[in-house]
């Protein structure tokens, strides 16, 4: 035999284990997952047996921080920081500084890599230098609050008044460089309605008055998930209607009740169907921040929260 049969042998022996290879791998990956050992069925998976990141890039998942209220009372919020970034939360949602001044709360979140791009504090006219000088310092993307700004949405007019005061504050912290200013609904924005008289005439609630007659380069929308839908609204379809609107998202989880009350759970333990929420949300929604009312255990929340999160794909 010549050496350069030899050698086209060789090469054709080579070609064949490649290929088995190449098969073998492709029937590894496309087989069913199955339940690790002590894994019930339709239980969640640890972190090591998800595709991490397949549904909302860590970057863009935040906590609220209100979520650990009462853990931070009792613990310190160095001790909660700590913890969420071991977790792997890369970003959290403060409401204020827990005994810190802004410069000593932005170098806790340095310690651990994390950051605050978005914050609920006043939305004082009065005070909004100052607010905007601390979104500054923490390099916010957005600017806002837990609620909206005055006077309110006690009447119709109010509603556009309110309105007229986003717009006013969103072009200050859009000038600043802080992002558009964000309005945070509960349920009463859903549950308040007023007839649309300076528009089509048509009954629409406060939110969506606050949409209507608000700037999109000024200002822009928080959807808390589960207070719209325990208003009786659609989240889906709010998401869909309005979702060039909505830049920021609560994700906060539910169940209904049989006396038709609901329970805050933590995110993937409720009735909402998340995958469907967050493929509406998807292409408008930059920010996820997962929120558990008086949660029994802050701790427990936060971390089931970000395992079902992490294992999601939609």
């Amino acid at each position: 035999m010549t050496s350069t049969t030899t050698g086209a042998l060789r090469r054709t022996w080579l070609a064949v284990v490649a290929l088995g290879v190449a098969l073998a791998m492709a029937m590894v990956g496309t087989a069913p997952a199955e339940a690790s050992p002590g894994q019930a069925k339709g239980e969640r998976p640890a972190h090591a047996e998800c595709n991490a990141g397949r549904g909302i890039p860590r970057n863009h998942l935040s906590i609220q921080l209100w979520t650990f209220n009462s853990a931070i009372q009792q613990h310190g919020i160095e001790h909660v920081i700590g913890e969420l970034a071991a977790m792997g939360y890369r970003n959290v949602e403060p409401f204020n500084y827990h005994g810190l001044t802004a410069q000593g709360f932005k170098d806790l979140l340095d310690q651990h890599g994390m950051r605050a791009v978005s914050r609920h504090g006043s939305t004082s006219e009065a005070g909004w230098d100052t607010h905007l000088a601390d979104a500054k310092l923490f390099r916010q993307r957005w600017t806002g609050s837990g609620g909206f700004a005055s006077p309110g949405i006690g009447s119709y007019e109010d509603v556009l008044a309110t309105a007229e005061t986003l717009n006013r504050l969103g072009q200050r912290s859009v000038r600043n460089g802080t992002g558009k200013v964000f309005g945070h609904n509960h349920a009463v924005e859903f549950e308040t309605k007023y007839v649309d008289v300076n528009g089509d005439g048509e009954l629409k609630s406060a939110w969506q008055l606050l949409v209507e007659y608000t700037e999109s380069r000024w200002v822009t929308f928080q959807l808390d998930i589960g207070w719209a839908e325990a208003a009786g609204e659609d989240s889906v379809a709010l998401l869909r209607e309005y979702g060039d609107r909505i830049e920021l998202l609560h994700v906060k989880d539910l169940v209904w009740n049989a006396d038709g009350s609901t329970s805050w759970v933590p995110v993937g333990d409720g009735d909402l169907d998340w995958p469907e929420v967050f493929r509406a949300a998807k292409g408008n929604a930059r920010l996820y921040v997962v929120e558990q009312d008086f949660p029994a255990d802050a701790f427990v929340t936060a971390q089931r929260s970000i395992d079902f999160l992490d294992c999601l794909s939609f």
